[in-house]
């Protein structure tokens, strides 16, 4: 009958096998250190990045963090790895700021794996317990480099939402044209996300500033299609409840040909072909009206 292994045995063995190799890593730490040193002076260092002080600060205070955790526990997620992580969640957001490349910040974490197998090497004898302790490390130092690389790229995705964000706002710009006429030109494709942005700062600005006319001018959108009307048709509607009357401007012939073909009903939208004609129609709503002025000629001065 063939021998299994309690789980508390497994237990056991896996933690006999991390204090073997927290000695071992213990009592060559400034060998491995040095050696993780050189590794990261390779093709992979960015001094122009970190320099060499921070770096070996940083590799310092991780070994001695996983050393420390390694004394109890195996599992990167426990309670003992808890400083690593934290650690760890520091270094990737600090290499996100700095301009380094997720494979560069799993790198860091990678390149101790040669300075400590090196390390086993001259201190285990057994070729079995040997090949035991560099699968043990192998495996803590490829799941503590995925635990970086993810929190990397979480980091860096917070950053592209926030800064889609400050786009998308500054995309959006309201712009009063008149006591009482509020312009919004919009540039680029509109989708779902960009149209509620659009139409919160056109009511926010509506409110502030009381306006009676709101003109949106589509000069700078590529195309429009049924749901990018439906978007304008949604904005529109929200302005006129506020009270304000919404004007469409910007219609190029090529826009107009596509409503058309599409089937778009916008009778009940006032258009314009140009910015200007909106504006003009703006003044006239308010009861204001633009005429040319000539400047009469000046009268010499007599001696």
């Amino acid at each position: 009958m063939p021998h299994v292994e309690s789980e508390a045995a497994i237990s056991r063995s896996r933690k006999d096998r991390m204090s073997a190799f927290q000695e071992v890593i213990r009592n060559n730490e400034a060998t491995i250190l040095s050696g993780w040193m050189s590794e990261l002076a390779g093709s992979t260092r960015r001094s122009d990045l970190i320099n060499d002080a921070d770096l070996q600060r940083q590799a310092a205070e991780l070994l001695r963090l996983v050393v420390d955790a390694a004394q109890t526990s195996s599992d990167v997620q426990s309670e003992a790895f808890a400083g690593t992580r934290e650690f760890l969640k520091e270094i990737a957001k600090s290499r996100m700021e700095q301009g380094f490349s997720p494979a560069e910040t799993a790198m860091f974490i990678l390149s101790l794996k040669q300075p400590v197998f090196n390390a086993l090497r001259s201190s285990v004898k057994s070729t079995s317990d040997l090949m035991d302790e560099v699968w043990t490390s192998g495996d803590l130092l490829d799941k503590l480099a995925m635990l970086t690389v993810t929190t990397a790229i979480g980091f860096r995705e917070q950053t592209i939402v926030r800064q889609q964000e400050e786009m998308m706002e500054l995309s959006t710009p309201v712009v009063k044209l008149w006591d009482g006429v509020l312009a919004l030109p919009l540039i680029g494709t509109l989708d779902s996300a960009r149209t509620q942005v659009v139409m919160e700062s056109l009511l926010t600005a509506i409110v502030e500033t009381n306006s009676q006319v709101a003109i949106i001018d589509i000069t700078g959108v590529p195309t429009v299609d049924t749901l990018v009307a439906q978007h304008l048709i949604k904005t529109i509607t929200a302005a006129r409840l506020m009270g304000a009357d919404c004007y469409l401007s910007g219609i190029r012939p090529a826009i107009a040909q596509t409503i058309v073909h599409l089937g778009i009903d916008l009778n009940d939208v006032q258009t314009k072909a140009k910015l200007s004609d909106a504006f003009a129609l703006a003044l006239s709503r308010l009861g204001k009206t633009v005429v040319n002025v000539k400047t009469a000629p000046t009268k010499a001065k007599e001696v």
